[in-house]
């Protein structure tokens, strides 16, 4: 990941501030994502590409050799299962470069954490009433 220099400000510029041969691997999972959950907003958190909706959806880094997508998949054990080969220990995911990226799996994240999202919020409106 990117520590060094002055944080990004957008997505945009994150990519284009990303080595060149993973920039193209960037852009799909951002068009995957903005596919996947069209009015999440995109914004810059913890120096990273950030999709909100409801709250985090996902967020997600260039490494040296992999992206990294936060935060752990949870709730949908199927789901979890076909993501089990990316799962570091503590549930974040690690798509390595050297390998195929696994972009509907990625769509079929954010869909999933926006529906958690979207139910949350609702539980949350239920209690300031």
């Amino acid at each position: 990941m990117k520590a060094e220099g002055p944080a990004p400000k957008t997505i945009d510029e994150y990519i284009a501030t990303s080595p060149a041969g993973v920039r193209p691997v960037l852009e799909r999972i951002r068009a995957t994502i903005r596919k996947a959950v069209p009015d999440a907003q995109e914004m810059i958190s913890y120096r990273m590409p950030t999709f909100k909706r409801d709250g985090v959806l996902l967020h997600f880094a260039a490494f040296k050799e992999h992206i990294g997508v936060y935060p752990p998949v949870l709730g949908d054990a199927e789901l979890i299962k076909k993501l089990s080969p990316y799962a570091n220990e503590k549930g974040n995911l690690r798509f390595p470069l050297s390998a195929r990226i696994p972009y509907a799996l990625i769509g079929e994240i954010a869909k999933l954490r926006a529906r958690q999202n979207a139910a949350k919020a609702v539980v949350r409106r239920i209690r300031r009433r």
